[in-house]
This record gives C-alpha cells, structure tokens and sequence, in this order.
C-alpha cells in the first residue's frame, strides 16, 4: 500500500494559539504607536507576519529592515508567551500518537516562523512522530497560496492527491485544496460555515480517526 500523509497546521491546530498571538499583536502594537484591534486579528489567520504588517501598518513601516525588525518582536513576544504556559490542544497527542500508529507518515505545514515552530515541538507531547515541516522561512508565498503544503509533501516524499490536511482557518482550507490535497477543518478559530470548503469539518481533534483520514484521501473528487 502506498503511504498516505497528515499535514498539520499548528496555530489554532495543536495549539490554542488565538489569545497568545492576539497579546503578542498588541504588545508591538503599543511598542509602536500603532493600532491593532481584535477585529483586524480575526482577518490575519493563516498569513505570514510579515504579510500583516504590510497589510495593516504600509505607512508606518517605511523599509524591509523595519519589518522585519518589527516581525522579530512580534515572534518573540508570541515565543515568551507560549513558554509561560503552553496551551496545547485537547486530544492533538492523542491523534498524533493514532496516526503515527496506523503508519501515516506525520509533517507540519505552518506560515509561522521555524523558531516559533521549533518551540510549539518542543512542548507539545508526542511531536516526536513529524517526519517533516514547512514553515514560513521555506516559501515564498503564505496561504491561500499552497505553497507550505507542496513544500511539506516533497519533505515527506508522498504525493499531494495521498496526504491530507489538517486546518482551522479559511485560507489554509483554500490552500489544502489548491495542493490538491483532502482537507480537514477544525472549528474554533472561525465558524463551521466558513470553513464549508474543507472535504469534513470537526470540532474537536478527537473526533479525527485514522479511518476518517483514509477515506478522505482515498475520496478522489477535490473541490
């Protein structure tokens, strides 16, 4: 049998990352002397920091340096707040562990930084089993683009149309689906109706089983 794969996001996936970058926003936010609204937040998952600085603060920020300096301060406020008290989602060390058992083989598609991923493993139980990750630093382009999702599947050497992915947000669905790949959304992050997209919408991780997946990736219709 050829071998399937997971692809996980990590924001809003494994880890309930909402409030610990919404604080981190707003310490730059204030650092700066710019605004950044719980409203502006709920626009920005799924993209790279960089992409929302630009997106929201083009007038402040007047070179690539000052971005990514004020990208750097933004990482690393998210980094000290995970640290504290990490916030790892219910049932993600479960499925993990299911998955890995059942053999499919595990990768992280993620547009965050690989120093903020590299944190996120080593606190969250049984992340020994990613065999692979793509981050922000590896692509070109952040989701909607599926570019992170590509890059994990070469990684893992499985094909895009026998790996699934695993989202909270729209424009992470939208990405799976351009990869060419099944998709399945958790909620929480957004509500089920914005995630309609996805191939099969859960609520909680514990609802994802191995034979769930299988049947997914063995679906061949892709929207």
């Amino acid at each position: 049998m050829q071998r399937m794969g997971v692809i996980f996001d990590m924001d809003g996936v494994l880890v309930d990352s909402y409030q610990p970058h919404f604080i981190s926003w707003c310490r730059l936010a204030a650092q700066q002397g710019v605004e950044m609204t719980e409203a502006m937040f709920a626009t920005t998952f799924g993209r790279t920091s960089r992409d929302i600085i630009r997106h929201f603060w083009a007038g402040c920020v007047v070179s690539d340096e000052q971005i990514v300096d004020w990208d750097r301060r933004k990482e690393q406020a998210y980094r000290d707040i995970l640290a504290e008290n990490f916030p790892e989602m219910d049932g993600a060390a479960e499925l993990l562990s299911g998955l890995h058992e059942a053999g499919f083989s595990l990768g992280i598609g993620s547009s965050g930084p690989p120093e903020n991923v590299d944190v996120i493993r080593r606190h969250l139980r049984n992340a020994r089993w990613f065999k692979a990750q793509a981050t922000g630093a590896d692509v070109t382009y952040g989701k909607p683009h599926p570019e992170v999702f590509l890059v994990a599947a070469g990684k893992l050497g499985i094909e895009p149309r026998r790996c699934l992915v695993v989202e909270d947000a729209p424009a992470g669905v939208t990405a799976g689906k351009a990869a060419g790949m099944a998709v399945i959304a958790i909620t929480g992050t957004v509500t089920r109706d914005k995630l309609a997209h996805a191939d099969h919408v859960v609520d909680s991780l514990r609802q994802i089983t191995p034979e769930l997946v299988t049947s997914l990736i063995g679906h061949e219709k892709r929207l």
